[in-house]
């Protein structure tokens, strides 16, 4: 599907805002004072030192020092995702633009539970890489496409009945829905997609309508399988305007786990 997205309109589903000195925590703001980019505990407020910062898309890692500091030494056009790991916490990505990063970045990072499970750290396009090359966001994407779907086994070992058990998309761009053009995260007026879906187990449990950062899926607890392999399965959407043939719709995500709260 041709796309046409705003670079500065990406926005996240929990509302994070990227302002003067704000600290970052999957949408959760709070004020800060440090000018420069740091990483920061969430909960201690203390520097994290060597976490690695990486721009997928432009190719581009660097570390964070002894005080959480890092500079992102790179010239960026556009949105981009940044992620962010350290051993020991839950990694972490914002989608960033020229202008966000004119401003200080200060990111709270969260540390890990024993039972969080890692999917996938890596960057995903989905889709059939059939996108427009004069469009907006064409430059944005760097990985070739897998395809349409995504299907990742995992295991939960124990489910208390009295947790909620999550799949969190660290980021995702390149939605084309009509609720992603309403919300102005695309120019595209004359034609759009179906959202991706989301499956637990052959179940469809989700769709994702917008662009964003830090979502939140919550896997519906009869569908679990306990001490049994389950299966999560993201399918993009479909240009819903195209029919002499199935264009499906390019999509980047990154950061996909299994969290419980």
């Amino acid at each position: 599907m041709h796309k046409i997205l705003s670079s500065l309109s990406i926005m996240t589903i929990l509302l994070t805002n990227i302002a003067y000195g704000a600290i970052m925590e999957g949408g959760i703001t709070k004020n800060g004072e440090f000018s420069g980019n740091q990483v920061i505990d969430s909960t201690t407020s203390e520097p994290v030192s060597n976490a690695t910062v990486t721009l997928p898309m432009l190719q581009y890692k660097t570390y964070t020092d002894k005080n959480g500091t890092f500079h992102l030494g790179t010239k960026i056009n556009g949105d981009t995702i940044m992620s962010v790991e350290k051993d020991g916490y839950r990694p972490y990505s914002i989608t960033i633009n020229e202008d966000s990063v004119n401003k200080p970045l200060i990111v709270g990072i969260e540390k890990s539970n024993a039972t969080d499970i890692s999917l996938e750290n890596n960057l995903l396009h989905l889709g059939d890489n059939n996108y427009s090359k004069g469009s907006a966001n064409s430059g944005d994407f760097k990985v070739n496409g897998s395809g349409p779907i995504y299907t990742k086994t995992f295991k939960i070992s124990t489910t208390d009945a009295r947790k909620n058990y999550y799949l969190v998309i660290g980021s995702i761009i390149g939605i084309d829905t009509i609720i992603a053009r309403s919300m102005g995260q695309n120019r595209i007026r004359n034609s759009y997609s179906s959202p991706p879906e989301i499956f637990l187990n052959g179940e469809k449990i989700a769709e994702i309508h917008i662009n964003g950062d830090g979502q939140k899926i919550k896997l519906p607890f009869p569908h679990i399988k306990r001490n049994q392999e389950n299966n999560i399965t993201i399918k993009t959407g479909k240009n819903m305007t195209q029919s002499a043939y199935t264009d499906y719709d390019d999509i980047e995500l990154i950061n996909l786990s299994i969290v419980s709260e």
